[in-house]
C-alpha cells in the first residue's frame, strides 16, 4: 500500500506563486509515475501534470505550460508542483496520484493512489 499526503496549498493573490508537496511513504517502490489533478467545484477532475520517479519525463495539460513545473526528489520520496503566475481559474482541490507504471497519462482511472487533497484558492 501507499500513502500520499500533500500540502502547500492556500490562498494566493492572482499573480502568485504556490508550492504543493505530495510525500509519498510505504510501498513507494511500486510507483513509477505520479501526477497532480485539480478539481473545481461543479467540474471533472483534471489531470494537471505528471513526472516519472525515475526518467524524470513530464507532462502538462496546456493551461499550466510555462506557469506550472512538477519536479520529484527521489531520496525525500517527494513530488512538488510550482505554481507561478497563477489565475483565478486555477482555484481547486488539488490531489496527488501515484501509478504502477512508467507511462504518462492523463485519465484519473489509471492511477493506483491518492491523497486526501489540498484547496489552492486564487482571489482576482
Amino acid at each position: 500500500q501507499v500513502t500520499l499526503v500533500e500540502s502547500g496549498g492556500g490562498l494566493v493573490q492572482a499573480g502568485g506563486s504556490l508550492r504543493l508537496s505530495c510525500a509519498a511513504s510505504g510501498r513507494t517502490a511500486n510507483i513509477y509515475t505520479v501526477a497532480w489533478f485539480r478539481q473545481a467545484p461543479g467540474k471533472e477532475r483534471e489531470s494537471v501534470a505528471a513526472i516519472n520517479w525515475g526518467a524524470g519525463r513530464t507532462l502538462y495539460v496546456d493551461s499550466v505550460k510555462g506557469r506550472f513545473t512538477i519536479s520529484r526528489d527521489n531520496a525525500k520520496n517527494t513530488v512538488s508542483l510550482q505554481m507561478n503566475s497563477l489565475k483565478p481559474e486555477d482555484t481547486a482541490v488539488y490531489y496527488c496520484a501515484a501509478r504502477e507504471s512508467v507511462l504518462l497519462v492523463r485519465l484519473d482511472g489509471e492511477y493506483n493512489y491518492w491523497g486526501q487533497g489540498t484547496q489552492v484558492t486564487v482571489s482576482s
